[in-house]
């Protein structure tokens, strides 16, 4: 909490403190868990750090977090008390987790989240835009792990096209969308690509 002064009608000042940002229910239930009596010590930062973040942290680490803070007034000797925790949790202390993958990735594909694509052969508009391979291989490039084509007869019913049936897209052949998966299938990641497919080759 900062505090600011004010002249009030030019003969005294006064003091206003200015509330800061109210830490959230579950950082108050997170810094409750790891800490006692209102207070963090070293100890079970690196105890936080180490269970809850995951980190390979050392005491050195948490010890490094602690110098950070004491120049705040909301520093306690002892350790951290929440406004101090609540800071550190936001500061540049405790960045982004890195755009790498860091989960077991042994499991069935059935444990996971993918990335995923809709009508990922479309260059705009759903209703009357072109069909290329272009928007596919700028999605996996960008990691997108589903890449969704829907199928058509073409106007001859001798190939297969990709396009938004019944609408006014153009489309695009059915075996260039196939190469261009092929080529850049991994250009941004190892792991496997699941093409769905939307059948409209037959009539029911």
């Amino acid at each position: 909490m900062s505090r600011q002064s004010f002249k009030v009608c030019f003969c005294f000042k006064r003091i206003f403190k200015i509330k800061g940002a109210e830490p959230p229910d579950d950082i108050k239930r997170l810094f409750e868990q790891y800490s006692e009596n209102g207070t963090m010590t070293l100890e079970q930062l690196h105890t936080f750090l180490l269970n809850f973040q995951e980190e390979k942290a050392t005491k050195e680490d948490a010890q490094a977090i602690f110098n950070s803070l004491k120049h705040l007034n909301i520093f306690q000797r002892n350790g951290l008390h929440l406004e101090a925790f609540f800071r550190y949790l936001f500061g540049d202390l405790n960045p982004p987790i890195p755009s790498k993958v860091h989960h077991d990735m042994e499991a069935p594909l059935t444990h996971y989240f993918l990335y995923t694509g809709h009508r990922s052969y479309l260059t705009g508009n759903q209703l009357s835009s072109y069909c290329s391979v272009d928007p596919i291989i700028k999605a996996l490039r960008k990691g997108v792990r589903v890449i969704e084509l829907d199928l058509w007869p073409n106007a001859t019913k001798d190939n297969v096209d990709v396009c938004h049936g019944g609408t006014l897209t153009t489309p695009v052949e059915l075996i260039k969308c196939l190469r261009a998966i092929k080529d850049h299938a991994f250009s941004a990641s190892e792991f496997p690509v699941v093409i769905t497919f939307e059948d409209h080759l037959t009539s029911t």
